[in-house]
């Protein structure tokens, strides 16, 4: 097995705690309402949300996938991290074992934030992953994070 990580930082306006809250916490039910395109819904299969749990994730009408697991991994609410992992789902497309994700939002001086995102893409066998997927797959998470963001903003008391 291999593995290949990726490191993406994303800029926000927006305060460390309520952009964590958006993007982890309230994150099953905000994107499929923001973005249901993309998201269709999120059902718990196990677990309560914290670690252990797990997910499936139905994609949008929109999407070429249909479903994946994710697993809560960690979750940090005091310092603002979260990791979870995709563990099934067509996504996988046979060459990728699992995926796993470490969230850790920073708060910044001008009372913003930046999300750091590493994404560790662990692959069946020596398989792998071409480039245009991880830029396929950065770009998803960039507009995925964008749209929570302009949510926010334009919903200043959500």
């Amino acid at each position: 097995m291999g593995a290949i990580t990726y490191d993406i930082e994303i800029p926000s306006s927006i305060s460390a705690a309520k952009i964590f809250k958006a993007v982890v916490l309230d994150v099953d039910t905000l994107v499929p309402k923001i973005m249901p395109q993309a998201i269709k819904n999120v059902e718990i299969l196990e677990g309560d949300g914290g670690v252990g749990t797990i997910k499936l994730i139905h994609f949008g009408e929109g999407s070429q996938y249909k479903s994946v697991k994710h697993r809560v991994d960690a979750i940090d609410k005091e310092n603002l991290t979260h990791s979870y992992s995709i563990i099934e789902g067509d996504v996988l497309g046979g060459v990728i074992e699992s995926v796993t994700y470490h969230v850790k939002i920073v708060p910044t001086e001008d009372g913003g934030s930046i999300c750091k995102n590493r994404s560790i893409y662990n692959t069946n066998g020596d398989a792998e992953i071409s480039e245009e997927k991880i830029k396929e797959g950065k770009e998803k998470a960039m507009a995925m994070f964008k749209a929570i963001e302009a949510y926010l903003l334009a919903n200043p008391d959500a």
